[in-house]
């Protein structure tokens, strides 16, 4: 259908998500009340609108106009500014206000309310104090509209244009126009690409000093993403070459740009000479020597005696190893210790056993992990709250789209003690983000698999610090009695050690299916998903995860996810669904939220509670769908987050999922379907984290010369980290 264009007045503002300007309004065209729905941020009650779009019939609500683009056509004459003022558009101004000013003023009212609100002190009932915040709000609004109007003609969403304007105020508009690569950050998130195309068409040269600095700093920004800390020089300059087409004079002169204001710092390290981002190498800097002041210093505690052992046993119930035992000296004589281990190794015991000595000292200790689902585990051993680091340290969305943390050295945790589970999976910024707010003294125990993958984040931290053998470590080897009947447990070692398990053996716990084809293998799948553990192992499908090392493929998580989905949740002409891009999302799906949303709101499903935030691997069920006003509602076990349709990228079907988004998680039972995939997704430590995600019961689906060669491929992303040499030159 072509594009029609309709006119009229605002009369009602149904819906509006402040974030990204997705609207619904009434509007009054003269000749009927029609309903017009689409990113239209800002706009208000009384204003004028012109909307290009088309007319579409919605299932539930009837006809709606989906505008694509619009204009906000100012109020002219005395008769539109008034109705525009008596509509309530402007805070502290309503119509016998209005009628007053436009009286006073005619049509110069909005001019005056500007730009020079100090005459609307002749008003009766306005002082000068809410002259100015009546302006300063009508300031506020023109600018932000301006601002979304530049950047929608380039096809940048409004939520970008709030950011701006919550860093640079009324002068964002001219801070994009002077350098529009601004926009490219963590904050507002826009790719490289769509700066340097709003650059080039305001007049950039390709050469242009600034224009080579943003592509440096994208290259160092994108490679965090890759786990890199920093990027040896050679290879920085080279990139930055190849991404937009200059000399290699031009990436040198502006790296030296860089490094003297500071944005960029140089340092020999590793055997060459790295490249970091101020902030990055702030954090490696600082963790590096924090730890190595907590090794050297030896912590006030008790001698742990053979009585005091055997009294820990007792109270627990169990008998340690040497090793264990070793571990627990270690926790009391020292600030700062790791411990490593494989499944059936005994961690969670030996954890029990630093708590309980910890308690006995009377030390106050923290309980954390980097995920909620790894938080909620170490509670359930425990028997003691933990939370995720993030809520620990108290985290809060920051002016410019960033974090902040109510802890830090200027307000330190109250703990003595901080227990760290899965701590192969935190980065180096959020390790700063810990050390920095622990008091000098405090003991640092960090727990994990170092053969797990690593962070998503940069670094390599866990690995780094037993890797240096700077830090006080325990290695867990010994497999115990009870964990060695295990399949799961005797099978990860094998892979592990480099050895494929024998698939013929049979075990309580770990099940091999043959498949030859892909066809055959996802089949399986669904039918092991939707009906055969179900209904022959009593395991509800709510505690059962598929695994698979790729998105791709018959096998991988996209197609597996629409079979899975058709197995448990099928359509039905009452159950509300809907497409959204490439995705159907339907009530009563598992949905996995796939980036950290710091700022957007939750509350309990009782209602008594509420909060901010949403993390990257975040599980829930998609409880509710409200097409009015195009949202989902989704329930993250008990937390209650509504999304609009156009935030449907966050969030991705979880009846499969890669491994990698496994991380940190732990499920009663679990599918892996062992499918064909690029080299470096089908790598020992892959295999080795899908089959320790299972509790109880592991069902591998596939063809074992897929996972040979896993087992085979010992290849491990290079990652770019100056912390492990740091931690050894002491």
């Amino acid at each position: 259908m072509p594009d029609e264009t309709i006119a009229g007045v605002v009369t009602t503002i149904v819906f509006s998500n402040a974030g990204n300007g997705y609207s619904i309004l009434r509007l009054n065209t003269g000749a009927a009340l029609v309903t017009v729905a689409g990113v239209i941020p800002g706009v208000s009650r009384g204003e004028k609108l012109i909307a290009t779009g088309a007319w579409t019939t919605h299932p539930q609500y009837g006809e709606q106009f989906k505008a694509d683009s619009y204009e906000v056509v100012p109020p002219s004459g005395a008769d539109e500014v008034y109705r525009y003022l008596a509509s309530g558009a402007i805070k502290g101004i309503g119509p016998a206000k209005a009628k007053d000013i436009v009286e006073e003023f005619g049509s110069d009212a909005l001019a005056i309310i500007e730009n020079d609100p100090d005459k609307l002190v002749k008003i009766k009932g306005i002082s000068l104090k809410n002259a100015r915040r009546i302006a300063e709000g009508v300031r506020r609004q023109a600018v932000l509209r301006r601002l979304i109007d530049f950047l929608h003609h380039y096809g940048i969403v409004p939520a970008v244009a709030i950011l701006l304007y919550k860093y640079y105020g009324d002068g964002a508009l001219e801070a994009v126009r002077e350098d529009p690569y601004i926009i490219v950050s963590n904050a507002c998130g826009v790719d490289f690409s769509d700066a340097d195309a709003i650059a080039l068409d305001l007049g950039f040269e390709s050469d242009h000093p600034r224009r080579v600095s943003a592509a440096l700093l994208f290259e160092l920004t994108h490679n965090l993403g890759n786990g890199h800390t920093f990027i040896p020089r050679d290879k920085l300059i080279a990139a930055t070459i190849d991404l937009i087409g200059v000399g290699p004079g031009d990436a040198e002169d502006a790296l030296e740009t860089l490094c003297e204001c500071g944005e960029v710092v140089r340092d020999a390290v590793a055997g060459v000479e790295g490249c970091y981002l101020s902030d990055i190498h702030k954090a490696e800097s600082y963790v590096a020597g924090r730890l190595i002041d907590m090794a050297a210093s030896q912590a006030a505690g008790p001698d742990v005696s053979l009585d005091m052992i055997r009294s820990i046993e007792r109270e627990n119930g169990v008998k340690y190893a040497n090793l264990q035992v070793d571990a627990l000296t270690f926790a009391v004589k020292n600030d700062v210790m790791a411990l490593t281990g494989g499944p059936g190794t005994g961690k969670t015991t030996t954890v029990l056993g630093i708590l309980t000595l910890f308690d006995s000292m009377g030390l106050k200790t923290s309980l954390c992990a980097p995920t909620g689902r790894a938080a909620k585990r170490l509670s359930e051993i425990c028997g003691r709250d933990a939370s995720t680091i993030h809520r620990l340290l108290g985290v809060a969305p920051g002016v410019d789209g960033g974090l902040v943390f109510d802890h830090d050295d200027d307000n330190q945790l109250d703990s003595d003690a901080v227990i760290v589970d899965e701590s192969s999976m935190i980065d180096v910024l959020l390790m700063y983000s810990l050390l920095v707010a622990m008091k000098k003294g405090s003991r640092l125990i960090l727990i994990g698999d170092v053969d797990q993958l690593p962070p998503i984040g940069p670094g390599n931290v866990f690995s780094d610090i037993i890797r240096s053998n700077s830090i006080p470590t325990v290695s867990l080897k010994e497999i115990f009695r009870q964990a060695n009947d295990s399949g799961i447990v005797s099978c990860a070692h094998s892979v592990n050690s480099g050895v494929m398990p024998d698939l013929s053996a049979r075990y309580p716990d770990l099940y091999f299916l043959r498949r030859q084809s892909d066809e055959q293998l996802a089949e399986t799948v669904a039918e092991l998903y939707g009906q055969r553990l179900p209904d022959n192992m009593g395991i509800d499908p709510s505690q059962i995860q598929v695994l698979t090392p790729t998105r791709k493929r018959q096998a991988g998580t996209v197609m597996l996810n629409e079979r899975l989905r058709e197995a448990i949740n099928p359509r039905h002409p009452g159950k509300k669904e809907k497409k959204l891009g490439d995705t159907l999302y339907r009530v009563g799906d598992r949905v996995m939220q796939v980036r950290n949303n710091y700022d957007i709101m939750w509350e309990s499903s009782d209602g008594l509670s509420a909060g901010t935030g949403v993390f990257n691997g975040d599980v829930g069920l998609i409880k509710d769908m409200d097409f009015e006003r195009e949202t989902i509602t989704v329930d993250f076990e008990d937390k209650l987050v509504t999304y609009i349709f156009e935030q449907y990228k966050e969030l991705e079907p979880a009846f499969a999922m890669t491994v990698h988004k496994s991380q940190g998680s732990e499920y009663h039972a679990v599918v892996l379907a062992m499918t064909a995939a690029a080299p470096q997704l089908l790598t020992r430590s892959v295999l080795y984290t899908a089959m320790t995600r299972a509790r109880n019961l592991l069902v591998i689906v596939g063809h074992p010369d897929v996972m040979a060669g896993m087992v085979e491929n010992d290849r491990r992303q290079k990652r770019y980290s100056g912390l492990r040499a740091r931690l050894a030159a002491g």
